[in-house]
């Protein structure tokens, strides 16, 4: 019985960790949007975008102004698929070298893949806090 307690409570605390650990977004846009929002930010939506080395079209959204571009996938393994492809730098996304602008951030929670170019402090605390860390950029 004893063996049975330890379990469950060792598998409650990993559960706990994992939710912790992982983004706060339910995994789509519209969770985004809400958890945006939720923090405080002023967030309108903006053109449909196309970038080539993603399977989906994008979404880009103002975030207190500046562009975010969100990609919403119809699974989370087909987001993986793309996200796999994105060097640890974000310097190249499969054999494409990409020349950013600025700063490049790459997000991932559930069915979104989410990349803010640049390197406002307030966007990169906002993104972090609805998404979790980034996995690729610099």
């Amino acid at each position: 019985m004893k063996t049975k307690y330890s379990l469950i409570s060792s598998l409650l605390m990993l559960s706990l960790f994992a939710v912790a650990c992982g983004s706060k977004v339910g995994g789509d846009q519209t969770s985004l949007l809400e958890a945006l929002r939720g923090s405080g930010a002023n967030v309108e939506m903006g053109d449909k975008v196309e970038q080539t080395f993603f399977q989906v079209e994008g979404q880009i959204i103002k975030v207190n102004g500046l562009d975010v571009l969100v990609f919403e996938y119809e699974t989370a393994e087909a987001m993986e698929s793309d996200s796999a492809q994105i060097a640890p730098d974000g310097g190249s996304i499969g054999t494409s070298m990409v020349g950013w602008i600025a700063t490049p951030h790459f997000y991932k929670a559930g069915h979104l893949l989410v990349l803010y170019v640049g390197d406002d402090q307030a966007i990169l605390d906002l993104l972090e806090g609805a998404l979790g860390a980034q996995f690729a950029g610099r």
